[in-house]
């Protein structure tokens, strides 16, 4: 399993930008080896980088809604139910997590709207120059920070929509089948701190290139770990499958290793709420799933 090593991760405060691109690229290239070897469990980590993005973004928002509690938001919601705007900043990233990257508008104008930012004529064009930055020969990190510079010149109102952008952008330059949620989930992180008062680095002001490269340095090291526990995890619970009699274990097994979490009570088709609790039940004395909502009803499943 890729992981970075000790010399790849930030340490200190970075001061120069060539040192920031090396940390950032080395970094990368091992996450980029993980990206690669499309992993069963790679559903699951995406999703659940997602929900570190999504809560990062909430914190920068001055919220304070827990990881459990956007779980508990988007997993138990009625699909007519209006998630919320903490419901939509999670949308806004599992849409990231999810499908192939896209910068044009029909792939970016939904993600505005779960983040409430209103679409306008400057905010297409900026979106219409992400595409052609995509052919640059330029390093992808740089022209991920170069984009999300741009969308917050042009819309300081969209500073979240900057960052997911960035990341689409990132994996589209590094032709990812699907992006991974990174920027994001190191906002309140040390990269975008700098100066006396380690003011947080507004996208596009000075220094905002280094803090870039920096958090994609340090986020595509915490990713590589997430790697690396869920790949013992997911390993687990491949390897306890074939003891589970139920009918429609297989589709539960594939759940959990596509997705964050998985409601105990809402499965499959195939299995009643019953047994669905009990295979659960049986998943958790084999130690192949963590139960993450820490109450005794209403349970959330997942690596």
């Amino acid at each position: 399993m890729p992981k970075v090593p000790a010399w790849a991760r930030p340490r200190g405060d970075v001061q120069r930008d060539v040192d920031a691109g090396y940390l950032a690229g080395a970094a990368l290239n091992s996450l980029d080896n993980l990206v690669r070897a499309d992993p069963v469990w790679s559903g699951a980590w995406r999703q659940r980088l997602a929900l570190k993005s999504a809560s990062a973004a909430l914190r920068l928002l001055g919220r304070r809604e827990e990881e459990g509690a956007l779980r508990d938001a988007h997993f138990f919601r009625a699909p007519a139910d209006d998630p919320g705007p903490a419901g939509n900043l999670l949308l806004a990233w599992r849409r990231l997590a999810g499908r192939s990257a896209g910068l044009d508008e029909a792939a970016v104008r939904p993600v505005a709207e779960h983040l409430e930012v209103n679409w306008d004529d400057q905010l297409a064009e900026v979106i219409a120059n992400g595409e052609d930055l995509t052919t640059s020969s330029r390093p992808a990190p740089i022209l991920a920070a170069e984009l999300a510079a741009e969308v917050h010149r042009a819309r300081p109102d969209a500073e979240l929509l900057a960052f997911w952008l960035a990341d689409a952008l990132l994996a589209k330059k590094l032709r990812w089948p699907v992006p991974v949620p990174l920027l994001m989930g190191q906002v309140n992180s040390s990269a975008f701190k700098t100066g006396e008062g380690r003011r947080r680095v507004r996208a596009g002001g000075e220094g905002w290139g280094r803090a870039v490269l920096l958090a994609y340095a340090q986020a595509a090291a915490e990713a590589c770990d997430l790697g690396a526990e869920l790949a013992g995890r997911a390993a687990h619970l491949v390897g306890v499958a074939p003891k589970l009699r139920a009918k429609g274990a297989d589709g539960v097994v594939k759940l959990l290793l596509e997705d964050d979490a998985v409601p105990s009570s809402r499965s499959g088709a195939r299995l009643t709420d019953r047994n669905s609790r009990r295979l659960f039940e049986r998943l958790g004395d084999l130690g192949a799933v963590r139960e993450l909502s820490g109450r005794p009803t209403f349970r959330l499943y997942g690596l």
